[in-house]
């Protein structure tokens, strides 16, 4: 057994098991990057970084922390972010949302990540919780638009910043056509890229392609992906930002005896024909797992 320490917990791990894993999906003709989200309690701390040490071998490009609404886990944020740089030696990102929060406190917040060098940045609006609508937080003291936030961290710090892109639009945009020039706007402010919010039919991501290349965005895209073994609760997480869960996918989950494996099909073939459009980098909602995603990149490696 090996023993990983850090200031939260003691954890065990069997490093030859993992390692078994690993071994046999690398190399691999992509890159790939990971999101965690801040755990609530040691338990969760053990399972992030099993997890975080099962797939830092696979070498991201980064991974990312995510951030509560309105800064709720902005503690646990930073903290995470820190114990997985300190624990992988990983590029990790962290996620800052800027509705709500006064700009003063979100620039200190900045600089605080990057004097303890957390370096990108995934700049995200974040949503907006019930009973606030956005004309309750105008300029001056908070941002209105991401492309503003993400202009603003820049003339900060020269951060690498992510942002986010809609496949079948954001719930709030009025059109695909709008969040497109939303898209552009934050491209335009300096984003290094953007990830998509997670889908589950390749023609969905494909004609989203087709749109962002239509209006001129030659920003970098990176489609997100969410392993599903747990059906219903991917339905529910797909209600929130209205992603389309696919007759198929149900009917696979219905039929399957085995969601772990049925999931981890899954997620290859998406990954086997996203490759066929031409994508070579893809963004893992790892939901703070990897068992699901080693196995859908094993499953690969046998195609």
């Amino acid at each position: 057994m090996h023993t990983v320490e850090h200031p939260f917990l003691r954890f065990r791990y069997t490093s030859k098991a993992i390692r078994g894993s690993i071994a046999s999906v690398m190399p691999l003709p992509f890159t790939l990057s990971f999101e965690f989200f801040p755990p609530k309690n040691d338990i969760g701390r053990e399972a992030l970084l099993a997890a975080a040490s099962a797939l830092v071998a696979l070498k991201p490009e980064f991974v990312t922390v995510t951030f509560g609404a309105g800064g709720s886990t902005k503690s646990g944020t930073f903290e995470t972010a820190q114990i997985l740089q300190r624990e992988t030696g990983l590029k990790v990102g962290a996620h800052l949302s800027y509705f709500g929060i006064p700009k003063s406190e979100l620039f200190a917040y900045a600089d605080t990540l990057w004097e303890n060098d957390i370096r990108h940045l995934v700049a995200l609006r974040g949503d907006i919780p019930t009973g606030q609508h956005p004309a309750d937080f105008r300029e001056p003291d908070y941002f209105e638009y991401t492309s503003e936030f993400v202009e603003a961290l820049l003339a900060r710090h020269p951060f690498d910043i992510s942002v986010g892109a809609y496949p079948e639009k954001h719930p709030d945009a009025p059109s695909l056509a709008a969040d497109l020039v939303a898209l552009q706007k934050k491209c335009d402010a300096g984003a290094a890229r953007a990830i998509t919010q997670f889908f589950f039919e390749t023609p969905t991501f494909a004609h989203f392609m087709d749109e962002v290349r239509a209006a001129g965005i030659t920003t970098p895209i990176v489609p997100g992906l969410l392993p599903v073994s747990d059906l219903a609760k991917v339905c529910s997480f797909a209600e929130k930002c209205r992603a389309h869960i696919p007759a198929t996918l149900k009917e696979i989950f219905t039929e399957g005896d085995d969601p772990l494996r049925v999931g981890a099909e899954f997620l290859a073939r998406q990954i086997s024909e996203l490759r066929g459009t031409g994508v070579t980098h893809f963004h893992f909602y790892t939901l703070n797992k990897a068992d699901m995603i080693l196995s859908a990149l094993n499953h690969i490696k046998g195609l």
